[in-house]
């Protein structure tokens, strides 16, 4: 897939308000300082689609971006960012468990991974919740680029026999991206237009 047009559209905290267009939304969500605003400025191939910060939490709405004018990337607040409020934490959970639940629109979440570190309880857990309510997801692991390949291949099957551990049959679909590097992007494109084929191929949603 090229991307030609990538344009903001909207930012709010309530899912009523996402847009009515019946286009379908990838959304994409992880522990804040994972790199999420990087690789999608990466993937659209724009420097300043998504805000980028050394602050760890700046994304604290639902951000949609219209895609070639028949795809939303949806961009999520980050969670586990422990200098936020008790309060806070608590709203951006509700509208993001809203997002997922309520949002007919979304077709596919990528949950992104911080690929030099051990597999954290807290991205098991949202991975458990998602598998648990039914939503398709795919596993993203970021900054590639920080560690050798062979170390890569490590970190990925060491995640493997995490999830296998927490009662996975087997692993999700997952992508090894870099945002300095652009790698993964291809790849990831490639995966969403084979969805989206499939999608607007059987009329999925008229």
């Amino acid at each position: 897939m090229k991307i030609n047009k990538a344009e903001f559209i909207i930012s709010n905290s309530d899912v009523e308000k996402c847009p009515t267009e019946r286009l379908p939304e990838y959304a994409f969500i992880g522990r804040s300082n994972v790199g999420k605003s990087s690789l999608i400025n990466m993937i659209t191939n724009q420097n300043r689609l998504a805000k980028t910060s050394g602050k760890p939490g700046k994304t604290q709405l639902i951000n949609h971006f219209k895609i070639n004018d028949n795809w939303f990337l949806v961009d999520l607040p980050g969670y586990g960012y422990a200098r936020v409020s008790k309060k806070t934490k608590e709203t951006f959970q509700q509208f993001i468990t809203d997002y997922f639940e309520r949002r007919e629109q979304l077709v596919c979440a990528f949950v992104l991974v911080d690929i030099r570190l051990e597999a954290q309880k807290i991205d098991i857990e949202f991975i458990t919740y998602l598998g648990e309510t039914g939503i398709p997801f795919c596993i993203i692991f970021t900054k590639a680029d920080k560690i050798g390949k062979s170390k890569v291949q490590q970190q990925v099957a060491a995640y493997r026999k995490a999830l296998l551990a927490n009662n996975w049959e087997e692993m999700p679909p997952h992508f090894v991206t870099s945002s300095t590097e652009a790698i993964g992007r291809d790849e990831l494109l490639e995966y969403i237009d084979n969805v989206n084929k499939d999608i607007f191929s059987n009329d999925s949603f008229i």
